[in-house]
């Protein structure tokens, strides 16, 4: 009722200047009086309306309301008594029409306005009327007796209208309060992921962008990207009842463990983001060491005692990045360097991690621009019989010689290949290749080609290894593909189906880099292998010793029970190839018998064995 304040204004305006109108033409000392009481309680009230609030001065919601009232009907009651008056001392015509109408006037239209509180309204309305009804009826004239009824129907009639508005505005405020109790709670719920109960993807894009905005100059803020590793391996093996409740229990030990004033959400998926103020870059690795530690510690869920590990990426503002956007973007990308660099640690943002990401986007453009241009090349380094001497195989080795930065490591390209998905365009193109070249040597050289796990799972692998045999013309048995062992971390149904298909074709197999990832003899029995590589950190790595002795002598106990050939990789000295040769290695590879060399060397170096001239190691 306070809210509006313009209407009172004009209507106590109105009706004071009525009431001095009044008072002037009929010129009575009893309408001046009551005239200068209108005018006193009209201004009250508009000071009241003016000065008081629910905020200031300790006044309540309810004592406005009783001095609203106390105003009100002592306004109404002045006006109507002031226009009875006029009637009972039978003033002019002019001043009894100018009261009465204003009274009247004025008590049908504030029951209209002051609906919200119809107590008030049909006080002032009655007040404002009944004073005028009174005197008309008492002065037995039949104009003023009709007007008495009029104004006494009036009365109740007027209140009917009243309440009615009353109800549509209380039906109306109830309906939107319940609107906007429902919004409140949608928006809740689409803010919010239904398995942990945190915040997810858009309720932390709110956290982030408030917080940014109400920060300090200088605050410092981190957001802390956290990955569970591997934990695929808890849905396949254990279920998804079993994964939500892991993620449950991740989830409350990031609520219990973040620091006061930190947001704490579920980004999708095992990935989980802490948003939170930190004191400095010392604060922040505090915090996200004590993050690491909680998630790793064992997890018991449905009697399993599961042990979680998990990669962090940290990224601070302003020293990492300057919004929200960036801050994000960077988090990221400490979190792809912790996983890159061996999973369960934890990296914050460096400047390092932007600059090669540059380099992998740059390499990922040029290395499809280098397939379409030829600009990559297939060498070949050589797999011989240790007891013989003799080539028995020629892995195939992709090169790439940047027409401006030279001759690019493999090791700088393959890894952005498999992560870019570029793998299985050149692992296709390399198998092409190699097919052709080795079509014209003679049949007892095989061919060996690296196939990443990309390039096998994608849709029509068989189809393409199929497709170059026969552009090439070489016969299936002398194609090995050599897979590694992360290839079988995930039970792949696509996996299984492209091995039997080219196996049954007559297609060998290698396992490659054996005893260096998550070895298992199950896979080992399970597919159709004909050789094993033992990896070269077993024959010239920095473990050398009795230890990979008796490994690579049971690989090769093994190997032989199977029917299997057993290769060791890495060989550069004379002593390593006895070594391994006596350990039960039948098949070498290294640098002592020769590195990988062009086609046409790789050529030679089977003719000139063929005509048994002495062979000498490419350089």
């Amino acid at each position: 009722m306070y809210s509006s304040p313009a209407s009172l204004v004009t209507g106590a305006v109105a009706t004071v200047g009525a009431a001095s109108v009044a008072a002037w033409i009929a010129d009575l000392s009893g309408l001046w009086i009551a005239a200068a009481v209108l005018a006193i309680i009209a201004t009250i009230r508009v000071v009241a309306a003016l000065r008081l609030s629910a905020d200031s001065d300790g006044n309540s919601t309810a004592m406005l309301e009783l001095a609203y009232e106390i105003g009100a009907f002592s306004f109404a009651l002045a006006l109507g008594t002031m226009a009875a008056y006029t009637i009972l001392i039978d003033s002019s015509s002019q001043v009894q029409v100018l009261m009465v109408a204003n009274a009247l006037g004025y008590g049908i239209g504030v029951s209209a306005r002051n609906a919200g509180r119809p107590t008030i309204a049909i006080g002032q309305l009655a007040f404002s009327c009944l004073p005028i009804a009174l005197v008309s009826f008492l002065t037995m004239k039949v104009g003023l007796v009709a007007l008495s009824i009029t104004i006494l129907l009036l009365i109740p009639a007027q209140s009917m209208i009243t309440r009615k508005i009353f109800s549509v505005l209380r039906d109306s405020i109830a309906s939107a309060n319940a609107n906007a109790d429902l919004a409140d709670e949608m928006q809740t719920l689409a803010r919010t992921d239904v398995v942990t109960g945190l915040a997810n993807r858009a309720g932390l894009n709110h956290a982030v962008s408030e917080e940014l905005a109400s920060a300090e100059e200088d605050a410092r803020l981190a957001l802390i990207w956290i990955d569970l590793d591997r934990f695929k391996e808890v849905n396949d093996l254990l279920g998804h009842p079993v994964g939500d409740k892991v993620l449950k229990g991740v989830a409350e030990r990031l609520v219990e463990v973040s620091p006061d004033g930190s947001t704490v959400a579920r980004f999708g998926g095992d990935e989980f983001i802490v948003f939170c103020p930190v004191d400095d870059v010392k604060h922040a690795e505090l915090i996200a060491s004590e993050i690491h530690c909680e998630i790793m510690c064992p997890m018991r869920v449905d009697g399993e005692l599961l042990e979680i590990r998990a990669s962090l990426g940290v990224a601070l503002i302003p020293d990492s990045a300057i919004d929200a956007d960036q801050l994000m973007q960077r988090a990221d990308l400490a979190l792809y360097h912790a996983k890159v660099g061996g999973r369960s640690q934890t990296c914050f943002y460096d400047p390092s991690m932007s600059r090669d990401l540059v380099r992998r986007r740059e390499i990922e453009a040029e290395l499809r621009t280098a397939i379409q241009r030829d600009e990559l090349s297939i060498f070949f380094q050589p797999i011989v019989d240790l007891e013989t001497s003799r080539i028995k195989t020629f892995e195939a080795l992709v090169r790439w010689f940047h027409p401006e930065k030279g001759e690019l490591r493999p090791n700088e390209f393959i890894p952005v290949a498999e992560e870019t998905g570029v793998i299985v365009t050149l692992g296709n193109w390399i198998t092409v290749q190699a097919a052709r070249i080795a079509a014209t040597w003679p049949d007892d050289v095989t061919v060996a080609v690296n196939l990443s796990p990309l390039q096998i799972r994608a849709p029509g692998a068989a189809l393409g290894i199929k497709n170059a045999l026969r552009e090439a013309g070489l016969p299936p048995h002398r194609l090995e593909l050599e897979v590694t062992e992360s290839l079988f971390i995930e039970d792949n149904h696509s996996t299984s189906a492209f091995i039997e298909e080219l196996s049954e074709l007559g297609v060998r197999f290698a396992l490659d880099d054996f005893g260096t990832g998550y070895s298992s003899l199950g896979y080992i029995n399970k597919f159709p292998f004909s050789k094993i590589k033992v990896d070269r950190s077993f024959v010239s790595g920095a473990e050398v010793g009795k230890k990979s002795e008796a490994i690579i002598q049971a690989v090769a106990k093994m190997g032989t029970t199977l029917g299997m050939d057993i290769v060791a990789e890495g060989l550069e000295t004379a002593e390593q190839v006895t070594a391994v040769r006596n350990a039960g290695c039948n098949l070498g590879q290294g640098y002592h018998f020769s590195r990988a060399v062009p086609d046409y060397l790789a050529a030679m170096l089977i003719a000139q064995e063929r005509d048994n001239t002495p062979r000498r190691a490419s350089a």
